[in-house]
């Protein structure tokens, strides 16, 4: 036996859908295969984990014997998925989804549901399901149950602490021995597991035929393995639930009309990625989706980043949704609470401190990029940046007309006295780079934006605060700034302090309130990312990995939110044919149903990266918007010129 891991064909990431219920999120490829489930959250351990190894890493494949996909699309404004098959003799249509979960942070039980119905003539469909506990680490024991008073049977698989309970038309354990299990996992002879008596279950198989009409559901409930049985699903009722559910969140969104479906699903893959319980926005549903193929750039996003849910609690707030923008906030007091010098970058979705990162070399890894990633090192480190974009976001949503309160207001005070504590600390920048920390000009002029919030609330809202200290060092991080992070030579802002260097983060500089997005060192500051950054296809990386201040091996391919701030820069300063026509670019980058990765690779023309990932989804939106009101700006100015 070998502890090799086993490598098979990744998946493109663009052939896959996501599911929610705002608790976990699942990812489901075009050809039927749930190849990526975590349970009962989006950070627990996988049941599926084929996405980063093979099929032998666990996943649930339900497709047509002999059939092809014809079509696939989301039941409107839902993250129910619909999948049409047509085989030689019939057609059917599969049905996915996750029931929204209760708003408990820790569910007792999870449910994933699959409905097959038979449209025309007659369809035999195949069930491939692969459970791996413990991200593959733990084979199950399987037995049948009877999860009824009338008898009904289930197929309960359990590895310790976990247990997954399969309802619906019987699977069974192939007859033919499987292939040698990993000498990790250490199981033994597969049993039947349709026996009471049960067995160590490798892979549950079945097929099943249905005529014009006629329709069968699966169920695979979670829950903890020492708790009684869970009802099962009435996979009717959960349908009309889920739909339910999503319409009507759906329906409290404003959208514009250009790209007005694209932005509606962006919309949803951001409250997709909050967490119902506790109000934590995971920056992805993922882990270790390489940002490129075959390298060691692999980390795991399934954490809440201030950042990252700071700004998208920004654009939510912007399109009218500030009851989510609310929930973040407890979750931001609950999990900030105690010490002001103990903030972190980021959290678990409770607020969780402790995300140790560790490898799993028992999993190949997305086309073979290894290691494979659980937690997240970078949780330790310091990044200046954070705090202002947190301040930023607290400040939109007291302009949209909600009210601090004491605990809300006295949390921002403390962030401030952070920034304080820390204002000549060198970080590690909003990239999270691993190499030597350094005073990124980001960073700094976020920071420069956590006080001007300060002093804003304070002069506009009336709050309290002590805001000539604001005033004063506010103003020191603006000389220090353009003395040290503008190079007057180049015509740009910098990387970092004393560098020459450029960064796609200073594209975010005009958010702050810092500089405009007209003002000449901001246009040199552009002119410089383009020469720099942006390759012959049009998209921006980061920053230039050869000059090796990350720390890291390898390089990366362009990031879509940089590309994105690409185009909100050109709106706002007056190019708006550019950004016209680089946001009719980037929205062909998403997959069929409306979803981002983290990166493109134009090389190949494939996703890559996290998938999906919120900071895409975000940067999106606000690119739509910028290009919706420069253009509505431009109208004004035609209409009031005739």
């Amino acid at each position: 036996m070998s502890n090799e891991p086993r490598r098979s064909p990744s998946t493109p990431l663009e052939d896959y859908a996501l599911l929610s219920d705002l608790h976990t999120g699942p990812l489901v490829s075009r050809d039927g295969s749930i190849d990526w489930l975590c349970f009962p959250r989006f950070d627990s351990p996988s049941v599926f984990a084929a996405l980063l190894g093979g099929p032998e890493d666990g996943r649930w494949k339900l497709s047509a014997v002999d059939g092809e996909v014809a079509s696939r699309r989301y039941l409107p404004r839902t993250f129910v998925l619909e999948t049409t098959w047509r085989t030689p003799t019939g057609t059917a249509v599969v049905t996915d989804f996750l029931p929204p979960g209760g708003p408990e942070g820790h569910p007792d039980h999870a449910d994933l549901v699959r409905r097959v119905e038979c449209t025309a003539g007659r369809v035999e469909v195949e069930h491939d399901l692969r459970i791996r506990f413990d991200y593959s680490r733990a084979l199950p024991w399987t037995r049948r149950v009877a999860v009824d008073a009338a008898g009904t049977c289930g197929l309960l698989s359990i590895a310790g602490p976990d247990a997954l309970l399969l309802t619906g038309p019987m699977l069974h354990a192939p007859a033919a021995a499987p292939a040698e299990p990993r000498s990790d996992a250490a199981p033994e002879e597969p049993g039947r597991p349709d026996d009471d008596a049960g067995g160590v279950s490798d892979r549950l198989a079945g097929r099943f035929a249905l005529s014009a009409g006629e329709s069968l559901d699966w169920a695979l409930t979670w829950h903890e393995s020492h708790h009684p049985l869970p009802r099962p699903v009435d996979a009717a009722r959960a349908l009309d639930q889920a739909v339910r559910f999503w319409t009507e969140w759906s329906s409290h969104v404003s959208t514009h009309k250009r790209h007005e479906q694209a932005v509606l699903r962006s919309l949803l893959v951001l409250r997709a990625l909050t967490h119902r319980g506790t109000g934590g926005i995971v920056a992805a549903p993922t882990t270790s989706l390489p940002e490129e193929f075959g390298g060691v750039r692999n980390w795991d996003y399934r954490y809440t980043w201030l950042r990252d849910a700071a700004l998208t609690i920004e654009v939510l707030v912007a399109h009218d949704f500030t009851d989510g923008a609310l929930h973040w906030r407890n979750w931001l007091l609950r999990a900030v609470a105690g010490d002001p010098d103990q903030v972190q970058i980021m959290y678990g979705l409770a607020g969780e401190r402790r995300l140790a990162e560790t490898e799993l070399g028992h999993l190949a890894g997305y086309e073979d990029s290894a290691p494979v990633r659980i937690g997240n090192g970078a949780v330790g480190q310091y990044q200046a940046d954070v705090v202002g974009e947190v301040m930023l976001a607290l400040a939109a949503l007291r302009d949209a007309g909600v009210p601090e309160d004491e605990y809300s207001w006295g949390l921002q005070r403390n962030l401030l006295r952070f920034c304080e504590h820390h204002y000549d600390r060198p970080g590690h920048g909003i990239w999270e780079m691993r190499g030597d920390p350094a005073f990124f000009v980001h960073g700094r002029a976020m920071m420069w934006a956590a006080f001007d919030q300060g002093i804003r609330a304070v002069e506009e809202h009336g709050l309290s605060g002590p805001v000539q200290r604001w005033r004063e060092l506010r103003e020191r991080l603006c000389t220090e700034i353009m003395e040290r992070g503008f190079h007057e030579e180049l015509n740009t802002f910098t990387q970092t302090y004393g560098g020459t260097e450029v960064d796609a983060s200073l594209l975010q500089l005009p958010h702050t309130g810092f500089v405009a997005y007209d003002d000449p060192r901001m246009l040199g500051t552009v002119a410089r990312i383009e020469a720099d950054l942006r390759g012959e296809h049009g998209l921006v990386h980061r920053y230039r990995t050869a000059s090796g201040l990350d720390g890291l091996e390898g390089g990366e391919y362009p990031f879509l939110i940089c590309t994105f701030w690409l185009v909100e820069q050109y709106a706002r300063s007056g190019r708006v044919d550019d950004a016209g026509q680089l946001l009719e670019q980037l929205a062909g980058y998403a997959n069929d149903l409306g979803l981002y990765a983290e990166e493109f690779d134009p090389g190949t023309g494939r996703l890559a990266g996290n998938f999906p990932q919120a900071f895409s989804h975000l940067g999106f939106i606000r690119a739509v918007d910028a290009v919706v009101r420069a253009r509505a700006g431009e109208d004004l100015q035609e209409r009031s010129a005739s």
